[in-house]
């Protein structure tokens, strides 16, 4: 009997380190975003990944490291893998609306302001001023 205690014993330790590690690595990152720390966050965000490749929170804060290191393709790569995770996360279709409209595809942008005003909770208003800012800059 002490023998199979030992084992779960054992077994609860190895396999509750990595679960915890990779939760620890996602808010690591966050903390470390939130200093402007962007390469160790970046580090951490993508250490996240390799424990939970399905890490949509990841993926976000890494789109925002790459807007910050001015870097649209990669910004536009985790908005994109955020998008196909969560096709309702507002927050990244927002970004990539706007990411898209700073390029001057305007069609795009419109496309996704218009995905995002059809279930939008909290970026309603962003829409509705981002819907304007299309306007105005493709009628030039």
């Amino acid at each position: 009997m002490k023998k199979k205690i030992f084992k779960l014993l054992f077994l609860l330790i190895f396999i509750s380190n990595p679960l915890f590690a990779k939760n620890q690595h996602l808010q690591e990152g966050i903390d470390l975003f939130k200093s402007k720390k962007f390469k160790e966050a970046k580090f951490k965000f993508e250490k996240e990944i390799v424990y939970n490749p399905k890490s949509e929170l990841s993926y976000l804060y890494l789109s925002k490291i790459f807007k910050n290191l001015k870097k649209k393709n990669l910004q536009e790569q985790n908005l994109n893998a955020v998008i196909l995770l969560n096709p309702k996360n507002e927050e990244a279709i927002f970004n990539l609306a706007k990411l898209k409209l700073e390029s001057s595809d305007y069609k795009k942008s419109r496309e996704l302001n218009e995905r995002l005003k059809s279930f939008c909770k909290n970026l309603c208003n962003e829409s509705k001023k981002l819907k304007s800012e299309i306007e105005n800059l493709s009628k030039k």
